[in-house]
């Protein structure tokens, strides 16, 4: 099968031709989709029927190991039975929306900043798929920025100074910025991870920024200097030439990668309309044999 790709942003993101992913197994397919990935870093697929089940079985058909160690997890046992599943919805095990003290309501506002899936933890995400299941009637976008032309557009000076830096990452931090808060057994349960500031992707060579809310601190330096640091970074890398705003449609799927790309959802009426989606991540390891 041949695939086409149409470009939806200056830089990056691209809407697939018509394909039914869960009919997707073989090779040469599969290998056009993750050249697309390393050329576009958000693909959108429309018309995607997945169940949960053949969501998760294309997920680890694509890309390997499912991210499992969900700061939801830490909060509230997954609705669906599999951590691996995660629940980007504003409604209980019961099918009602959340009341808007609800902690899960109150941490998941948190998506709302800028920000890359599991960067928290170590291996962090590769690779993000989102299903759209039940959408409001109301806009409810999500928006994606390229920190691949983010990083491309930096003075050369400013490039080379952003070497060798690490930075800790910490869903702790990214979540207390707005409030929220955890007790200590949920604090040791998420205790974050430290990432290179600036990475390569394997397949291509090109460099990326890796930021996110999840961002807390530069490694070894003052924590204002470092702090001051990231904040100009991520204004740098979310202007407007460097995104891209997704507006859903019923049963469409969209897959980001969390090396390049940062992400952020859109604010709407939650606590009027219903609103369902479902996400599996995948871990940046290695894939030994792929389909």
């Amino acid at each position: 099968m041949t695939v086409r790709f149409r470009q939806l942003a200056t830089h990056f993101a691209a809407e697939v031709s018509p394909i039914d992913l869960r009919q997707v197994h073989d090779r040469d397919t599969l290998e056009q989709l993750r050249a697309g990935m390393d050329r576009y870093a958000v693909l959108v697929f429309r018309d995607q029927p997945f169940t949960d089940a053949e969501q998760l079985d294309f997920a680890q058909r694509f890309d390997g190991t499912l991210h499992a160690q969900t700061s939801a997890a830490v909060l509230a046992k997954n609705r669906f039975g599999n951590e691996a599943l995660t629940d980007i919805s504003n409604v209980g095990a019961d099918g009602r929306i959340l009341p808007g003290n609800d902690r899960r309501r109150m941490s998941g506002i948190s998506n709302r900043l800028w920000h890359t899936d599991a960067s928290f933890v170590d291996p962090p995400g590769r690779y993000s798929m989102l299903s759209a299941r039940v959408l409001p009637p109301v806009r409810a976008d999500t928006e994606f920025a390229d920190m691949r032309a983010a990083y491309d557009a930096l003075p050369e000076d400013t490039r080379a100074s952003l070497e060798g830096l690490r930075v800790h990452h910490s869903i702790v931090y990214s979540r207390e910025v707005l409030g929220f808060e955890f007790d200590d057994a949920e604090r040791a349960r998420l205790p974050g991870a430290v990432h290179p500031l600036v990475r390569t992707l394997p397949s291509t060579g090109r460099r990326s920024l890796y930021l996110a809310s999840h961002a807390a601190r530069v490694v070894d330096w003052p924590l204002p200097e470092g702090r001051l640091l990231l904040r100009d970074l991520m204004e740098h890398a979310t202007r407007a030439e460097f995104t891209y705003r997704h507006e859903w449609q019923p049963r469409d799927f969209v897959i980001w990668d969390n090396r390049t790309t940062m992400h952020r959802a859109r604010p709407f009426d939650d606590r009027t309309h219903r609103r369902e989606l479902r996400r599996t991540t995948t871990l940046d390891l290695p894939l030994p044999a792929r389909a």
